[in-house]
């Protein structure tokens, strides 16, 4: 299951985009001194909206909505503005259904870039069908280090072009937690143009295969045993996928190769407010795929600290432990976690090795957002061989 989060931003300290997400920092700190300041004006707007989303003595059988607006900036970006938005919900207010996610975020840069994405997990009634989907429109720069795990550390080449990603998953629940389905992938680049950006020359470095961009149009089935009630924080659950997408140009594709996923995540709760997650993630592929669709490492969910796509190849495997205290025993509404993790890629080139895998870890701070929902929001600081990444999310990351 790719991340499910959308409508934050990410800052890093290493020689790829140097982004600030100061949104939620500003929202956090709005909402906390509200809570803590009863002199309020009771009847202003902002305080009727925070009690709203986050009253502790509301229905818990009610859907949650929140907008907020997000703010950026990049020195290849300029400054970013955005809104984004959280929709989560139980199935006919039934709280022994799971919980369902509808999000959302647009932004808009300085340097006339822009995007939608649009994300939904949704469970029916008794949780008899899942629907999991993600779109994505942008134009907005791609940062290409080269394939392989020898990848240098300097960013080889901006992309900008227009990228259009439109997945979705549609699976029945035939025994209890059992899932069985079919799913389909589209992913477009095109309008594409290189910038060199590298620090030892301006010439720019073009991947191999998809040069210009490509249209691709995977079909697939999947298997999946899922028990998670809330999926935006799991506390007591087993999730394990098998799945796989098939690209054909028989079938409107550029190019013809297949992509395997494995993934498995375990939740146990140590105590009463302490949870211990695991997870370990494969993605193999066969054929010939573009640039833009091998398997990528990093991200704000598995493999923290790295830019999504740092490393890229045929193949990546990758696990990662959390710790979670949620909340701290003396405090209501924050918490914390702690986390490391590792992971390599490998392909045609450069076979597996047990130790080429990179680690990664770090620490964050929690605050609970809706507590009818027990859904939090995190801070995360990650820690990597080549610097730092900082992601600030609406639920924890896997």
């Amino acid at each position: 299951m790719e991340p499910k989060h959308v409508g934050a931003h990410t800052f890093s300290t290493m020689k790829f985009p140097y982004r600030c997400a100061l949104a939620f920092l500003i929202y956090l700190g709005t909402t906390s001194t509200a809570i803590a300041q009863q002199e309020v004006e009771s009847g202003s707007f902002l305080r009727r909206y925070i009690d709203r989303i986050m009253g502790e003595n509301q229905d818990p059988t009610a859907p949650k909505f929140i907008n907020y607006p997000t703010l950026a900036f990049s020195p290849e970006t300029s400054w970013e503005l955005g809104v984004s938005s959280l929709y989560v919900y139980s199935a006919k207010r039934d709280l022994s259904n799971r919980l369902s996610e509808l999000k959302a975020f647009t932004f808009y840069t300085l340097e006339n870039q822009y995007g939608l994405w649009l994300d939904h997990a949704v469970y029916t009634d008794q949780n008899k069908w899942f629907f999991y989907g993600r779109a994505r429109y942008q134009s907005f720069p791609l940062f290409y280090y080269g394939v392989g795990r020898d990848a240098p550390s300097s960013v080889q080449s901006v992309i900008d072009g227009e990228y259009i990603l439109i997945r979705e998953r549609i699976l029945r629940e035939t025994l209890p937690s059992f899932y069985v389905g079919f799913g389909f992938d589209y992913q477009a680049l095109n309008r594409v143009q290189y910038e060199g950006h590298s620090d030892a020359s301006a010439d720019v470095v073009i991947p191999s295969v998809g040069t210009m961009g490509s249209s691709n149009l995977g079909f697939g089935l999947g298997l999946l045993y899922d028990n998670i009630h809330n999926a935006m924080n799991p506390r007591d659950a087993l999730y394990s996928e098998l799945a796989f997408l098939r690209y054909s140009t028989g079938a409107g594709s550029d190019f013809d190769f297949t992509s395997y996923i494995v993934d498995n995540r375990i939740y146990r709760p140590i105590r009463k407010n302490t949870v211990l997650a695991a997870q370990l993630y494969g993605q193999f592929t066969q054929g010939n795929p573009p640039f833009n669709m091998l398997s990528l490492m990093g991200g704000e969910s598995l493999m923290r600290g790295y830019y999504l796509g740092r490393y890229r190849d045929k193949n990546l495997v990758a696990g990662q432990v959390e710790y979670r205290i949620l909340p701290f025993s003396f405090s209501k509404r924050f918490g914390a976690s702690a986390f490391m993790a590792v992971g390599q890629v490998f392909g045609d080139d450069h076979a597996f090795q047990w130790k080429q895998f990179l680690p990664a870890g770090g620490a964050g701070l929690r605050f609970l957002l809706f507590p009818e929902k027990d859904i939090y929001t995190r801070l995360d600081v990650a820690f990597t061989q080549e610097g730092r990444g900082v992601y600030i999310f609406i639920g924890e990351a896997f």
